[in-house]
């Protein structure tokens, strides 16, 4: 089994990452080969649009940018479970996050029905992290 664990963090050791480094040890005790990827370290951007994923004998679930995401994309498909852990800043995920959703979320779906070309599994965990008191 196949785990790959995104750090949408730039902060590479704080809660987002202890709490996904755990998840790790987590995967791994049960058998998992795991691959951990820290997105701050990769220059990447989000879906150019630039239609490439949708032409006519075009590889589908495939980004046709190539840049360092092009290949983590390629894993992620291939992969049987993913984990993804982004704090919240300004009440959302992190434009790293943002960017990977977009490019895997549009090489995968088609234009004709609105379905989706990709027709594996990925099962997937979402870790959400947020340093802030609330007072009610």
């Amino acid at each position: 089994m196949k785990t790959i664990i995104l750090n949408g963090s730039p902060r590479k050791n704080w809660n987002t990452a202890l709490m996904l480094k755990e998840a790790k040890k987590g995967a791994e005790s049960v058998g998992a080969e795991t691959e951990y990827i820290d997105l701050y370290d990769l220059t990447y951007t989000g879906c150019r649009s630039c239609m490439a994923c949708k032409r006519k004998g075009g590889e589908r679930c495939k980004c046709f940018w190539k840049d360092d995401l092009s290949p983590v994309i390629d894993r992620i498909f291939a992969a049987d479970a993913l984990i993804i852990g982004s704090p919240i800043y300004l009440g959302d995920i992190t434009s790293q996050v943002h960017g990977l959703i977009e490019r895997l979320h549009f090489c995968a779906l088609s234009y004709d029905d609105y379905s989706n070309y990709f027709t594996g599994r990925v099962d997937v965990g979402i870790i959400l992290t947020m340093n802030d008191t609330w007072y009610y």
